[in-house]
């Protein structure tokens, strides 16, 4: 056993112990956090998987379905209290993105940038493509047999979350996809991708083509529909695969704000940086390089131009300008 995996273990082992996903989990979140489970009580350490939010988009639902992933609802917990131990996956402590639950968050596996330190016991933070990926590393490491209903769940986590390996991928990811890619169910995984958004969505999505608006390669679309945040990644990953787009900036109505997911294709261009500087004064936002998301405050948005979609255009070309000019 790696000294990595030895050293979770004895962290963890009489604890009661919870794998927490950000609120509204996705594909990669699931497949880390139901791999995860399955790699601990092969230890003897029993968990539970939870989260805040729904399962939004159409093909995540069936994915927890097709495998039967069993999640809970962090209302549904009633009896987690302060002495137990819980595990992040996907995301970190201080994330808007992540419900504080009453037990101690110790161990924190994660594939985004560190987005404070000292909040853990343990950390295994890698800048790849996927959570997956690095879940799928501790059974690869450790000699242990992967099941084909794993394997499937991290794959399609893996290409899910790195776009069909044209996102944020490393050498480490196709490592993994090459480990995975004989035990997974490839058939349930091109039918999980077929899955992509339901009829009820369509006008939703034709309304945002129709708001979008292109300058000098960056695309900015409001969705003036009700929808999940999932929906919203779709948008802007579909925008941004338009030839005349290579930095989207899509956003919905969430309350007395607006939720924001931006897509890079230019590895000059961070979008997490961006996004961080351009909702700075207004919100908050961040991510990887190519992907990130963050929310902004109407009221605040209202203060910069009467015009919302002056003010966040304003916001996000001087924060794409000051990015460039550094």
């Amino acid at each position: 056993m790696s000294e990595r995996i030895d050293e979770l273990l004895n962290l963890l082992k009489d604890h009661r112990v919870f794998i927490q996903t950000h609120n509204f989990p996705d594909p990669d979140a699931i497949a880390s956090a139901f791999a995860l489970q399955y790699f601990l009580n092969q230890y003897g350490i029993p968990s539970r998987i939870c989260h805040h939010g729904n399962i939004e988009r159409t093909s995540t639902d069936a994915m927890v379905t097709l495998l039967g992933i069993e999640m809970t609802r962090a209302c549904e917990l009633g009896d987690i209290n302060s002495e137990d131990y819980i595990i992040t996956v996907d995301s970190q402590k201080g994330n808007s993105n992540l419900l504080d639950l009453p037990g101690e968050e110790v161990v924190c596996i994660d594939h985004h940038p560190i987005f404070s330190s000292g909040y853990y016991k343990f950390t295994d933070i890698r800048t790849v493509g996927s959570c997956s990926s690095i879940i799928a590393d501790y059974y690869r490491e450790n000699g242990l047999e992967i099941p084909k209903k794993i394997a499937t769940a991290l794959l399609y986590g893996l290409k899910t979350d790195t776009m069909d390996f044209t996102r944020g991928v490393t050498p480490f990811d196709i490592e993994i996809f090459a480990y995975l890619f004989e035990l997974a169910d490839n058939s349930l995984i091109r039918r999980l991708q077929t899955s992509t958004f339901r009829y009820d969505e369509l006008d939703a999505f034709i309304a945002s083509m129709v708001s979008m608006k292109i300058e000098n390669g960056v695309a900015y679309s409001f969705i003036d529909f009700d929808c999940t945040d999932s929906f919203v990644a779709i948008v802007s990953d579909f925008i941004l695969s338009l030839d005349a787009v290579f930095f989207s900036v899509v956003y919905s109505s969430r309350g007395s704000g607006l939720k924001f997911s931006v897509r890079s294709e230019i590895e000059k261009l961070d979008a997490g940086v961006i996004t961080a500087n351009a909702l700075s004064s207004v919100g908050n936002g961040g991510g990887h390089n190519c992907m990130a998301g963050g929310y902004a405050e109407n009221e605040r948005l209202l203060a910069i131009d009467s015009d919302l979609e002056t003010a966040i255009s304003l916001l996000f070309n001087k924060a794409i300008d000051d990015f460039c000019s550094r």
